[in-house]
């Protein structure tokens, strides 16, 4: 017979405690809020959520405007849906004290977070409160600004099921006509119109793509573009190119080895450290592979970007419907690296 030790009762510091023990334990989210200030996003969050003054003070008030963005946070470092999000904030003590919330407070449930995530769906919001970040690592000098890096990572949507024709006309720009019926609109809310299909060395991927520019020293993105997956990553290259660039090498793999994307190179004034591609009757001669090698210590740092996401951030799968939604997911996503990195350098 096994005999368990004597439990102690409930104490009044139970949880200091065990607050102490996380912070012993190295609680990744305590380093978060001891180097990152959030309350530099505050002023902007207030412009995009604050509504005309209420015609009278009934109902509930909404929840901090600081306190729900590092929900949104926690959501995508944790690649969570809203449901767990939810359940993650009664249960983890970590994310109560990153949140800044207790067990006497009322909790955001799924739906308010949901519905705050929807506020930054409109106006491309999602890319403001990115860039107001960027200008704050800029302020800190942690952007070098000697070389840029573009690449594009898949972030997968849920698989629709749609027939041949459905997906021929969805393609066109079209809605398949018997989703237009009163009996099927609910099937076409759940219907995405804007991710893709698009295959990869064999692999078969449906949603959306994350196209970045980050600085080759500080592995900090500067700027990205969302698209659907069926884009080729050369054709977001010229939205992601801007003046600041003129006069750092660009290093990008083979993908962008044409004369279109060369030029491009050339009208921002950037230096041209585009890999070399190969082709069936004219391969690659060993000096070019050599070329190529020299440059890929540059550009393969793009890919400990993805490779965070991919991994610390749990994941680049994606639970929502459209163009809109995709691009506050990814926006965050990346906003979410960024402070990662930021605090790690």
């Amino acid at each position: 017979m096994i005999i368990s030790k004597k439990q102690a009762e409930r104490g009044f510091f139970d949880e200091q405690e065990a607050l102490e023990k996380l912070s012993k334990l190295k609680d990744p989210l305590e380093k978060l809020s001891k180097h990152i200030d959030f309350e530099v996003f505050r002023e902007k969050l207030e412009k995009i959520y604050t509504k005309e003054q209420p015609k009278s003070n009934a109902g509930a008030k909404p929840y901090d405007y600081v306190l729900m963005f590092k929900i949104l946070i926690l959501q995508r470092l944790y690649n969570l849906s809203e449901e767990q999000m939810e359940y993650q904030l009664v249960d983890r003590l970590s994310f109560k004290r990153f949140t800044g919330l207790e067990f006497s407070h009322r909790f955001p449930d799924c739906n308010t977070i949901w519905n705050f995530k929807q506020g930054l769906a409109k106006d491309d919001n999602e890319k403001k409160l990115f860039d107001l970040f960027y200008k704050v690592v800029e302020e800190k000098k942690l952007i070098v600004n000697e070389g840029k890096m573009v690449d594009a990572s898949f972030h997968e949507a849920p698989r629709q099921r749609n027939s041949r024709e459905e997906n021929k006309e969805i393609k066109e720009g079209k809605i398949p006509e018997a989703w237009k019926s009163n009996k099927n609109k609910h099937k076409l809310a759940h219907k995405d119109l804007e991710a893709r299909w698009t295959k990869k060395n064999n692999d078969t991927y449906y949603g959306y793509k994350n196209h970045v520019k980050a600085d080759t020293e500080s592995k900090l993105i500067d700027n990205y573009e969302v698209t659907s997956a069926s884009v080729h990553d050369s054709q977001a290259l010229e939205k992601l190119l801007d003046e600041k660039d003129k006069g750092q090498p660009l290093h990008v793999d083979s993908a962008y080895a044409s004369e279109e994307m060369k030029g491009m190179v050339s009208k921002v004034e950037m230096i041209n450290k585009i890999h070399e591609k190969g082709y069936k009757n004219k391969p690659l001669t060993d000096e070019q592979k050599q070329n190529n090698r020299t440059k890929s210590s540059k550009r393969a740092r793009v890919e400990h970007i993805f490779g965070f996401i991919e991994t610390s951030m749990k994941g680049t799968y994606i639970r929502t419907i459209g163009m809109a939604q995709a691009k506050v997911n990814i926006g965050i996503t990346n906003l979410t690296y960024n402070i990662c990195r930021a605090v790690r350098l």
